[in-house]
């Protein structure tokens, strides 16, 4: 009978018997019951007693398997989302303490391990919430439970689910943020270890004994091993977590002394390969790896209380041994690879415990040498007691391990053996070459899982600290290998690889240039089998040396690395290659490049590296590789400003450049193409893509047809990768924009409509929006007028609430539009766009602004008005209404007008020229304050009273900006500082087309076309003639003016 559930859970009541029918069909295999059974559980998860019902279905054992781990799961996920006090419909109070009761002592019976794993996860996220204030005794139960379930008659399950719980619990406290969590571990860390410390002897003596005197019980055996491998585990957290200060304890130093003790007499089983069975081998192996990391992990957490524990420095003495000793098993390296026969043979497989306790050893020397000489620095307040065991544990290592022999010691061996390519690298290298590459690029992480990757870490380490001691020794081992023949390819790999990690402290002490010619030029020619490691080396080593050695012949390192990505030699394997194209970026990074110098391999090296980019499949080093053709084509275009700065250098010219870029666009959308899933490519490819736009400048219209496309699918909000492409995707639309001409529109102009859904809410996208948009005006104005009732509707709900950054943007894009109105259809267009700006609500809300900061002006006191209207904005706000008064004056007189329906136009009047007046002090960009200072001259030619009675604050406005305007230099003028005379003389040094433009509008903006002393003259030639003369003028208006501020408007000698 098929089960489908088709209502919601407010109509199919949760009941015991019901959520069990629901969870069988959700766990069958039977994919619509599952669909409806998922439904239903999700519409109970709300539902009061509808996870205490699942814990006890769980706590059923007669259920079957699936049934019970979908109720542990989806237990497990309602802790994260429902225990919370402050979630929303969190679990109640009776409810938790039910499930509290019951989630220890049924964890301890689970015979099945997922199950009870399960169990003890979720135990674990209760405790992180409640403990230690609503759940104070949490710890307390389960240490019980361990004494309990530790008597010798207790079944062994049980105590091995108990320190199951124990340590998912442990796991969970340790990583907390919280201090309160962590300080209340601390607090019950004694009394945990007290208990555990005793199940981790007890269970470690019983499975000794029984390999020592070869029992017969291997069943029990194996499990005292399991059960002492998780105390083990808990062990090795708590001891991190549960003390500051580890070394101050006696019960700490005890628990460290004996895990010392089994960790030296376990290594003598594996070392000396005791007879056990395979199982219990796996099982001491595993406690090892357990034992390295609490080392590792204590020397890197506490690394003082870690030296001044007892016999450290004898562990680390021990570790190195061990180092030594796993080197010894390396069979020395061959060039013939090993079968795979071979791999899976037991002397490989021995070595991964060797290996990663000998990773181990490393890591621990690396924390000494950062405790001695890079000590991890604090906020937190240091007792003097702190103070003085640091400065002990320093020098307790500096005396006793890091020594200038032993470090010497170390370099060596590092160098001669462990720099040293193994067998399993280069079956690896063989069979997966893009895996392998990549491993080995792996960055800083790497250095906790390789051994080969550590010991370069710790190489640089000591180069760093022990430079005096370490760097002739290098020196002498580099001389040897440089002088090798030809056969000793892993000496030369190896001693190679750290004379370029040394770099920076070797670069006074090489010559590399004689070196880089009379050696690596050679040896980059041999093609001896495993001359493909050389090769690969010598392209690190340049990488590495080039950033910080001047005076290098680059024309020879081109030339070498031309050479290397040359998929037709048979040694330049994908391996090779790969590395080559990684390290070109460091070769072309440089501040020094010379585009000059390269440029006679640029087309060999390009073409090289689009095809190797080609071959490959791994998206981690895709990327890389167009990492390095990104940069190369910004320092072979941009680091050189462009064409006409190229031209003007005379060694290359557009013929040149074009052929660089037309194989690269014809070679990245196809790429695209390919790249479906992988979004940090197509970014890499959109920022490349920006670079040859702004490089190739008015040619790259040429472009356009397989660009456009592109930035079509990346900037539409409906796409799935819109929030991963559409900075990147814009950057390049906003390039094309400003690099193509008035000619080119309409291929552009279909990108347009992508614009409008962007610009309806402030998003993350919306300044680069209207960047873009400003930019469209600019390149065609007709087009974008047609369309400014669609751009202001969305813009006009943004001026309330938004930054000032985007206020000004969009303010900045009305002003554009007034002037292109004006210039496109005369003083009919700019009558148009005011009633756009009406019907929008454009214009009345930016009236409400200015009417809210002159009521905020007219208050004072406690009680004061206060306004949102920040100082930049309005005079953004003011600037448009003086561009409408600069046009025509009627047209400002309509919109206050329109604006204000309810006022009469004086009243109106008052208020915003009171305001405007006031604002003018804090004007301080003087093409903004001229701007003004046009716009109410122009008000004047009214006539109107309610501009004429303000006639002191003109006068006193003209003298003020005139004096600033008629000054060169300090001294008096005859011409107005900000009209421009000559448009050529405003051209920018590598103009693009869109500055090009925008200084044409700047040009013919009244502010710097308008004389203002001949303004303020003709308006008051023309005031005094409609107001009946000098004399009618004199006795109605000029008469109210200040006799000081008269006189001073006098001297102007304007009128």
């Amino acid at each position: 009978m098929n089960f489908a559930i088709e209502v919601a859970g407010e109509a199919n009541p949760l009941s015991q018997e019901s959520l069990k029918k629901t969870l069988t069909h959700a766990a069958s295999g039977h994919l619509p019951s599952i669909r409806t059974g998922t439904q239903q559980l999700q519409n109970w998860e709300k539902h009061p007693g509808f996870y205490s019902s699942l814990q006890s279905l769980f706590l059923d054992s007669s259920l079957p398997f699936e049934v019970r781990y979908l109720c542990i799961i989806h237990l497990k996920n309602g802790i994260d989302k429902y225990w919370r006090k402050t979630a929303l419909n969190a679990i109640q109070k009776s409810e938790k303490d039910q499930i509290r009761s019951r989630a220890i002592e049924g964890g301890t019976k689970e015979p099945d391990f997922h199950l009870a794993s399960q169990n003890a996860i979720m135990i674990a996220k209760i405790i992180r919430y409640e403990y230690p204030l609503d759940w104070p005794d949490a710890l307390s139960s389960i240490v019980s439970s361990l004494r309990l379930t530790s008597e010798p008659n207790s079944p062994a399950l049980q105590l091995t689910r108990a320190l199951l719980i124990l340590l998912e619990v442990i796991k969970e406290l340790s990583t907390a943020r919280i201090q309160r969590t962590r300080t209340s571990l601390q607090a019950a860390s004694l009394e945990v270890l007290q208990v555990l410390g005793k199940i981790y002897v007890d269970k470690m003596q019983t499975w000794m004994t029984f390999l020592s005197e070869s029992g017969d019980d291997e069943g029990g055996a194996i499990i005292s091993i399991e059960q002492s491998l998780l105390a083990l585990r808990i062990l090795r957290r708590l001891l991190i977590a549960g003390w500051d200060f580890p070394n101050r304890s006696v019960e700490v130093q005890e628990t460290w002394s004996l895990i010392n003790s089994h960790f030296k007499h376990l290594l003598s089983l594996v070392i000396d390969q005791a007879a056990v069975t395979e199982p219990v081998k796996r099982l001491i192996e595993k406690h090892l790896r357990q034992m390295g990391k609490l080392h590792v992990n204590l020397a890197k957490d506490h690394p003082a209380g870690f030296a001044l524990l007892k016999d450290s420095t004898y562990l680390l003495s021990s570790y190195w041994n061990l180092v030594m000793r796993f080197d010894e098993t390396l069979a020395s390296p061959r060039l013939n690879l090993p079968s795979a026969e071979e791999l899976d043979d037991e002397h490989y497989k021995s070595l991964s415990v060797m290996e990663f306790l000998s990773l181990k050893g490393l890591l621990l020397l690396r924390a000494c040498v950062k405790l001695v000489f890079n000590p991890a620095q604090t906020f937190r307040y240091q007792q003097q007691e702190d103070k003085e065991e640091k400065a002990c544990a320093r020098q307790l290592i500096k005396d006793n391990v890091l020594t200038s022999v032993f470090a010497r010691t170390v370099m060596e061996n590092l160098v001669t053996r462990f720099f040293i390519i193994r067998q399993r690298d280069l079956q690896e290298w063989e069979v997966e070459p893009e895996m392998w590459e990549m491993k080995e690029e792996g960055g800083d992480d790497l250095a906790e899982l390789s051994l080969r990757s550590c010991a370069e870490k710790l190489f640089l380490d000591l180069i760093l600290n022990y430079k005096a001691a370490i760097v002739q020794p290098l020196l002498s081992a580099f001389t040897r290998a440089a002088n090798a023949p030809t056969t000793e390819v892993f000496l030369k790999d190896s001693v190679y690889g750290a004379i370029g990690i040394g770099a920076p402290m070797l670069e006074d002490r090489i010559d590399f240039n004689a070196f880089l010619r009379n050696a690596l030029a050679s040896e980059i020619q041999v093609n001896e089998p495993g001359y493909n490691l050389l090769r690969r080396r010598i392209a690190i080593v340049l990488g590495q040396w080039l950033p910080v050695k001047d005076g290098l012949d680059r024309p020879l390192i081109y030339d070498i690395f031309q050479h290397l990505l040359d998929k037709d030699n048979n040694l330049n394997d994908l391996v090779v290659r790969i590395t080559a194209g990684r390290q070109l970026k460091s070769i072309i990074l440089p501040f020094e490049f010379d585009p000059k110098a390269f440029s006679p391999y640029a087309p060999t090296i390009i073409s090289r590296l689009l095809a190797l980019i080609g071959e490959i499949d791994t998206p981690e080093t895709l990327l890389a590789l167009l990492s390095t053709l990104s940069t190369l084509v910004q320092n072979m275009y941009e680091s050189v400003r462009l064409v006409a700065t190229l031209k003007h250098y005379g060694w290359i010219d557009m013929k040149q450049i074009i052929p660089f870029a037309d194989q690269i666009m014809s070679f990245l959308p196809t790429l695209w193409e390919h790249s479906t899933q992988e979004f940090l490519v197509k970014q890499s490819i959109l920022g490349i893509l920006s670079s040859l736009v702004s490089s190739t400048k008015g040619s790259s219209q040429k472009y356009h047809a397989q660009v456009v496309p592109l930035i079509d699918s990346s900037v539409d909000v409906q796409s799935d990768t819109f929030i991963q492409l559409a900075e990147d995707a814009m950057d390049l639309w906003e390039a094309i924009l400003q690099q193509t001409p008035a000619s080119n529109v309409p291929n552009l102009l279909t990108l347009v409509p992508r614009l409008f859904p962007m610009l309806e809410a402030e998003s993350d996208h919306l300044g680069k929006a209207l960047k873009i948009m400003e930019t469209y005006i600019y390149l065609a104005p007709q087009e974008m007028f047609s369309a400014a009732g669609r751009i202001l509707f969305p813009l006009a709900s943004l001026l309330v609430g938004s930054k000032r950054e985007i206020v000004g943007s969009i303010l900045d894009i009305v002003e554009l539009l007034m002037q292109t109105a004006f210039a496109v259809g005369g003083p009919d267009a700019l009558h148009q766009l005011v009633q756009i700006l009406f019907e929008t609500r454009f214009l009345q809300t930016v009236v409400e602004g200015l009417r809210g900061a002159h009521e905020a002006h007219q208050s004072t006191g406690p009680k004061r008005v206060k306004t949102w209207l920040d100082i930049l904005v309005e005079t953004s706000y003011l600037s448009v209404f003086s561009r409408l008064a600069i046009s025509s004056p009627d047209l400002l007189l309509n919109a206050i007008s329109a604006a204000c329906p309810n006022e009469p136009m004086d009243q109106a009047m008052a208020w915003f020229l009171t305001e405007w007046f006031t604002h003018l002090d804090n004007i301080s960009h003087p093409d903004r304050k001229k701007l003004s200072c046009l716009a109410l001259t122009g008000l004047l030619r009214t006539g109107q009273k309610f501009i004429l009675t303000r006639l002191q604050e003109l006068m006193a406005m003209w003298t003020e900006i005139a004096l600033d305007l008629y000054e060169d230099e300090g001294e008096k003028s005859t011409s107005d500082s900000l009209v421009y005379s000559d448009m050529e003389a405003l051209k920018r040094e590598q103009e693009t087309l869109l500055q090009d433009r925008s200084r044409t509008v700047l040009f013919y903006d009244p502010v710097h076309r308008l004389d203002l002393k001949t303004v303020i003259r003709e308006t008051l030639q023309h005031v005094v003639a409609v107001s009946g003369g000098n004399g009618a003028f004199q006795e109605q208006w000029l008469v109210n003016v200040d006799a000081d501020v008269l006189q001073a408007f006098g001297k102007l000698g304007i009128y």
